[in-house]
C-alpha cells in the first residue's frame, strides 16, 4: 500500500495533513527531510534559552515563544517548511500562527551541532534572510558563542560570548548574559 511519503514530492497541504509528530521533519521544496533527534546537550541549551525567552516575552507581553518541533511555512508554493529550534513571533504578528507558523517569525534560533552547523549557517540562514525573518541567533556550544544575524535594511552580525550581554533588535529590553545560556 502506497503512503503519502512514498511519492517523491509533497505539497505543504499533504505534509500538514500527516500525523502529528514530535519527530523532527522539514519539507525542502517538496522533499521530506527527517534528521535524527538532537543530542541531550543540544536540547539542554534549547530548554534553558526557551525558558529565559518565555519569561522575558511573558513579562513584556510582547508575543509568543515556541520550541521545535513547530512547522514554519516559509514558502507555501515552493513547499518549504522548516523547524527552527526556537521561534518568537511578536504580538502584532500573531495572526500568522494557525496550527503552524505561516510566514517568517521575528526571531529564529538554531543551536549548532557538528552534523547541522554547515547547513544551518548557509542554507537555512539564506532562507531566513530571503523570506523575511527579522533576526537569527546561531548558538555554538563548541565555542560558547552566539551570533546574532539581523536581516533587513539594518543588516548586521554581532557575536557574543562569556559575560557579554546578549542583545536583540526584535526583543525589546532583552539582555541576558551569554554564558548563562550555555551553563
Amino acid at each position: 500500500m502506497e503512503t503519502r511519503y512514498d511519492r517523491h514530492r509533497l505539497t505543504v497541504k499533504e505534509y500538514l495533513e500527516g500525523t502529528e509528530s514530535l519527530k523532527p521533519m522539514e519539507l525542502v521544496f517538496g522533499v521530506l527531510r527527517e534528521p535524527p533527534a538532537p543530542f541531550y546537550s543540544h536540547q539542554a541549551i534549547v530548554t534553558r534559552l526557551t525558558a529565559k525567552l518565555y519569561e522575558h516575552v511573558d513579562a513584556h507581553k510582547s508575543g509568543i515563544v515556541c520550541v521545535s518541533p513547530i512547522d514554519v511555512v516559509l514558502d507555501r508554493e515552493r513547499a518549504l517548511v522548516v523547524q527552527p529550534d526556537i521561534v518568537f513571533i511578536a504580538h502584532d504578528r500573531l495572526p500568522i500562527v494557525d496550527r503552524c507558523v505561516w510566514g517568517a517569525p521575528d526571531l529564529v534560533v538554531e543551536v549548532l551541532s557538528r552534523a547541522t552547523a554547515r547547513r544551518d549557517r548557509t542554507t537555512k540562514v539564506g532562507w531566513y534572510d530571503a523570506y523575511g525573518v527579522g533576526e537569527c541567533w546561531l548558538l555554538d556550544p563548541e565555542s560558547d558563542t552566539i551570533e546574532v544575524l539581523q536581516f533587513g535594511p539594518s543588516r548586521r552580525c554581532r557575536r557574543f560570548t562569556g559575560d557579554d550581554g546578549l542583545e536583540s533588535s526584535v526583543l525589546p529590553h532583552w539582555n541576558a548574559v551569554t554564558r548563562s545560556i550555555f551553563e
